[in-house]
């Protein structure tokens, strides 16, 4: 009998995010393994595509995903009880499929919402129940501006994760940072297994040809041209690579910066730009269709990841540089702890110190000074991800997690599978 698991997410593909991403990685990876996956959204993923709301079960790329509608009673509306509905909801959407699939375990991913969601059902019927940390959303609330640390809702949702890890079967993260934590609030590290980020190596070729055409139409012609392709969120740093512009221009005057994406700093940054004097060497093109990223990504000398310093980015590996590494691409980035877990400094790419423009600006400097070294470092990158950055390692992890949980499953269970499972 193969292994069943049952996902519970905050939201999904279609909608387009590094959590959507690394969910479809995920699944198609332990299918194929040969487990059986099965996929539920709370009704976030409802909020966010309204258009979508009245599905209830949806396929995307071979992907069923069973959705959960948005509360519609009064009180759901109100402040902090929205959230409660949410997981009341989504548990009784949860019951209704566990019921009818019968999975052999229930995985939660974050937010902690539904891990509580999951954390009933599983009690009902007798099914193992763990946990997927990818950020503490407490963390990522503050840089967005909608709490600040140590407050009352930062403590309560802190809290909410901590109670959770400790009801939880297992608990699995995306890096060693949060690993860190989660062990520091007094969950055994025998329960705690880190499932790195990765990419999809057949997805990525080593950097194509510019586009001349869309490089003159963008203003970029003969320029050295330093990157950011993304949202555009006020952790991401992308104001100290503004910041970095006037000094990087003193070395390089063909220097230009190129932004891709959109998101709630954009209209800072358009302004910053401006007030600095830069609008004519920064170049925003708002969000583009994702089959025309790569055309962009070929424009790009030296990709620029400046991550400000907090708890989130300390604690948390980002998609994105190892996305670049893929590509054989040149990139620099600040030297917070989620970068440090994934760049080797001078070997995979640039670290410069976290907060500091100057350092920045000598960074990129530095690179574009030193083309003749490029080929090693694009080598060395996409040899990082190809042997210790790709799914079937990372996925390789949850067996012996899965297996303690669910033994005897026979042939297809995660116990066979670890007999061939890939070092991680």
């Amino acid at each position: 009998m193969a292994l069943r698991v049952l996902h519970v997410l905050d939201h999904s593909i279609p909608l387009h995010s590094g959590y959507t991403f690394r969910t479809a990685a995920l699944l198609r990876e332990q299918r194929r393994r040969g487990w059986e996956t099965f996929h539920l959204t709370s009704p976030k993923h409802a909020l966010a595509a309204p258009d979508d709301a009245a599905i209830a079960e949806q396929e995307v790329d071979g992907l069923l995903f069973h959705r959960t509608a948005v509360p519609q009673q009064a009180w759901a509306q109100l402040p902090v009880l929205d959230q409660w509905a949410q997981v009341r909801a989504t548990t009784q959407r949860l019951r209704q499929v566990a019921q009818r699939l019968r999975p052999h375990l229930l995985h939660a991913h974050s937010p902690v919402l539904n891990a509580l969601a999951a954390l009933p059902v599983g009690r009902e019927m007798g099914i193992p129940v763990v946990y997927e940390v990818r950020a503490f959303w407490e963390d990522a609330a503050v840089d967005h501006g909608t709490t600040r640390e140590g407050s009352l809702r930062y403590r309560a949702t802190r809290a909410l994760d901590t109670h959770a890890f400790g009801q939880v079967d297992h608990v699995f993260t995306i890096c060693e940072g949060l690993r860190r934590d989660i062990v520091e609030r007094g969950v055994s590290p025998d329960r705690v297994t880190v499932i790195p980020n990765a990419v999809d190596i057949d997805a990525f070729d080593p950097g194509g040809t510019p586009d001349e055409t869309l490089k003159g139409e963008l203003g970029l012609a003969g320029a050295a041209v330093v990157g950011f392709i993304g949202s555009f969120y006020a952790y991401e740093g992308l104001d100290l690579l503004l910041q970095a512009m006037p000094g990087l221009l003193t070395r390089h005057p063909q220097a230009r910066v190129l932004l891709v994406g959109g998101g709630p700093q954009e209209g800072a940054l358009k302004a910053q730009a401006a007030a600095a004097g830069l609008a004519d060497k920064v170049v925003f093109t708002g969000r583009v269709p994702h089959s025309q990223v790569q055309r962009y990504y070929d424009l790009v000398d030296v990709l620029a990841y400046p991550r400000h310093s907090m708890r989130l980015t300390e604690l948390v590996t980002p998609l994105k540089p190892l996305e670049a590494m893929a590509q054989g691409r040149v990139l620099v980035a600040s030297d917070v702890g989620g970068h440090r877990e994934l760049i080797r400094d001078g070997q995979t790419g640039r670290l410069f110190r976290a907060g500091d423009a100057q350092a920045l600006a000598d960074a990129i400097g530095g690179l574009i000074d030193d083309r003749e070294h490029w080929p090693a470092m694009r080598t060395a990158g996409r040899r990082f991800v190809e042997t210790e950055r790709n799914w079937a390692a990372s996925v390789a992890r949850y067996v012996e997690p899965y297996a303690r949980l669910v033994p005897g499953l026979g042939s297809g269970g995660p116990a066979a599978a670890a007999a061939t499972a890939e070092p991680a």
